[in-house]
């Protein structure tokens, strides 16, 4: 199965401001439509050599605080203001998201678990994440390996996720299939 080369937010409005930074994997977008919230972040596993920040300040600040996440800062990266469309249930879960700490990873079935909930359930919101990294979707992991990235189950987007996991230093509960250490 083929995986596609970007992982794109839902929709973005035509009139969208638009952020860009290259990162070791690729290149990071993020977007906005209004002053007040980040609407979605697009990665892609395509290289870019453009720095833009649209001259929004929310956009510069959201690029900053993924700059710094991407050099080791990973305690910023939660204060970028989104603005979740989505279900209930799957705010819940990306409330869920939010709270796991960098280097930490819970299994579908430990989130499903604390929201009375499935892990296939849980795996579908993760899927429907239109912020990742800002919602840390690669730290939920399958109780038996990594379980999916960007909609992928295999090929580039689970390395992605493994680099993720690696940069916070998660690999290891991982590797040893220890979850929510």
């Amino acid at each position: 199965m083929g995986s596609p080369s970007a992982f794109r937010a839902r929709s973005q409005p035509a009139g969208s401001l638009r952020g860009v930074l290259p990162v070791p994997f690729g290149t990071v977008f993020v977007y906005a439509e209004r002053p007040d919230a980040i609407t979605g972040i697009e990665l892609s596993l395509e290289p870019s050599t453009e720095v833009s920040d649209s001259g929004e300040p929310l956009i510069a600040e959201a690029l900053a605080q993924l700059e710094s996440y991407f050099e080791g800062g990973f305690t910023s990266v939660n204060a970028v203001p989104v603005r979740c469309i989505g279900t209930p249930f799957q705010r819940r879960v990306w409330d869920q998201l939010r709270a796991i700490t960098p280097g930490t990873t819970l299994s579908y079935g430990q989130v499903a678990a604390r929201l009375g909930s499935s892990a296939r359930a849980v795996a579908g919101a993760c899927r429907a994440n239109d912020f990742p990294i800002v919602i840390p979707c690669h730290r939920v992991v399958s109780e038996h390996g990594l379980g999916g990235y960007c909609g992928a189950t295999d090929g580039p987007w689970l390395a992605v996720k493994r680099w993720l996991l690696r940069h916070e230093a998660g690999a290891i509960s991982i590797e040893a299939g220890q979850h929510g250490r």
